[in-house]
């Protein structure tokens, strides 16, 4: 059943989105009242080419080209170069999800009715999405303004029967030219008129989708570390007294409290605690003892991200703006991607710690002086090398997330001979955070697959309710480490538990929700 999204650029939320980020099939509803007012903005564009005026965007040259007028006769083929002009996308192409993201994102600001498109076109769009025609976009060649106008250029092309588009439906995407994948389904290519082709290019949805796309996957990880950090704690016999509520209450934040109710819940009725709770231990390590601390400074930068692109999803970043009720056109930086490409660059950097204190623990678990377990969880370390080489790609990609956290917003570089003198850099930040993500999500499967493979050896006793849970569920798609084999599988298939959201869900049906 497709995912049904009302759109009219304001009612729009990260939760709506979730679907199609998951690969849902999605139907856009478009009401009388957002196709009047899309009308109306339509109307004073066409007022102004009727009477002659000299207005960027509708009848001159665009950047530093903006003081040159344009006949009306040319208006069409302006519209024309400028998207053929600016597919100057470089690299491999975009995830199709994201791409999908972008498009329903993109809708949604033309929708709220101040970038002066026609209904036909919006309507047009709509039922691409519908039929799933997702063009193939490069992921390099943006700055963050203008706008994304290299990869959205690649979009708006297709709709002109230019570039690549995929026919896609969940499981299977089929590329070809654009103008054969419009074909395939019944629609052929537009002609953009006035200002159309500007309001196709001009904004900031590339980074925004990246975004968004990064955020709920941050938000599932967020879950699930907790959730991979109580089998942790069990299978090196750490405390939970660091995660008792008072402590919550004496720092005062809000994600502390979230982490350590988490870790509570999965660790509930543990039979390993309870028959060690005399150990001669007297303090945790910092990678276990201080999980509410950095997982729920983690949690801290999720929730203030999220507030923002969930502000930003409804936001219309055309140039210039069109106010159809004092019939204005008023150029300004909407399509500036400077306050999407901070968060960014936070979010990347959280996410870093993550993977920063994850291995850690994986440390702590394999490595026999510190674990009191055998060496690198084999049952015969020596002819075995167990999880060895395992901490050592977790140490890899940890390492490797600090060279890519460098802040993408503190750069700018200046274009369109010096008319665009300051830009975000929001693609490439978004492109970071995603990568980062990705490395995170499989140093937390490495320490699943460790802290599971450290259970083995009191499997006797049974873990809290959560870890428990989480144990149980690795062990349908991953045996306990005997000899030696090879673990890429095996990491994939528990970073595969965790990115489809299986590890959290199976936890929750155990203890309930966990906060994010």
């Amino acid at each position: 059943m497709p995912t049904r999204l009302q759109l009219d650029g304001k009612s729009l939320t990260l939760d709506l989105l979730a679907p199609i980020a998951r690969g849902a099939e999605v139907s856009i509803e478009l009401s009388p009242a957002t196709l009047e007012g899309v009308a109306r903005a339509r109307a004073v564009v066409e007022r102004h080419i009727a009477s002659g005026d000299v207005v960027y965007g509708l009848t001159t040259g665009f950047g530093k080209l903006k003081n040159v007028a344009i006949a009306r006769e040319d208006l069409v083929e302006l519209q024309r170069n400028l998207v053929l002009s600016h597919c100057c996308g470089i690299g491999d192409p975009m995830p199709i999800q994201e791409v999908r993201l972008s498009q329903v994102l993109r809708l949604n600001g033309l929708v709220r009715g101040h970038s002066g498109v026609r209904v036909e076109l919006v309507e047009f769009l709509a039922r691409l999405i519908e039929k799933g025609f997702v063009p193939v976009v490069p992921q390099q060649g943006s700055v963050g303004a203008s706008g994304d106008l290299a990869p959205l250029a690649h979009m708006a092309a297709t709709l002109l029967g230019h570039g690549e588009a995929y026919l896609w439906r969940p499981g299977e995407a089929a590329r070809m030219p654009a103008a054969e994948a419009l074909a395939e389904i019944g629609e052929t290519p537009i002609d953009l008129q006035a200002k159309e082709g500007l309001a196709l290019v001009n904004g900031i949805e590339v980074m925004k989708a990246t975004g968004v796309s990064t955020w709920l996957q941050a938000s599932n990880l967020s879950r699930a570390a907790d959730a991979i950090a109580s089998l942790t704690i069990e299978a090196l016999l750490g405390s939970v007294q660091p995660f008792d509520d008072r402590f919550a209450d004496l720092k005062g934040h809000k994600g502390h409290r979230r982490t350590s109710d988490n870790v509570r819940a999965c660790m509930l009725d543990s039979e390993v605690l309870a028959f060690h709770a005399d150990c001669d231990r007297v303090q945790d390590p910092y990678s276990l003892r201080c999980i509410p601390q950095i997982h729920g400074a983690f949690k801290a930068c999720l929730a203030h991200v999220g507030r923002i692109f969930g502000d930003e999803v409804n936001s219309v970043t055309d140039n210039p703006i069109l106010f159809p009720d004092t019939d204005e056109v008023i150029s300004a930086g909407q399509f500036h991607g400077q306050p999407v490409s901070i968060p960014l660059d936070y979010l990347a950097i959280a996410l870093c710690t993550l993977a920063n204190v994850s291995e850690r623990r994986i440390e702590q678990l394999v490595n026999p002086d510190l674990s009191r377990l055998p060496a690198f969880l084999s049952p015969n370390p020596g002819l075995n090398s167990g999880m060895m080489i395992a901490q050592v790609a977790a140490a890899s990609l940890a390492s490797e997330n600090k060279s890519l956290a460098h802040p993408a917003s503190v750069d700018s570089i200046p274009t369109s001979a010096n008319q665009e003198d300051h830009v975000s850099m929001g693609v490439t930040a978004a492109r970071n955070a995603r990568t980062i993500c990705d490395n995170v999500e499989n140093v937390l499967a490495i320490e699943y697959l460790c802290a599971a493979q450290a259970h083995e050896f009191h499997v006797d006793l049974r873990a809290g309710k959560g870890a428990q849970a989480a144990y149980e569920l690795i062990r349908t798609r991953v045996a306990p480490l005997e000899s030696d084999r090879v673990l890429r599988p095996d990491i994939e298939a528990a970073r595969e538990l965790i990115a489809s959201g299986a590890l959290v869900a199976a936890v929750e049906e155990a203890v309930g929700p966990l906060f994010d």
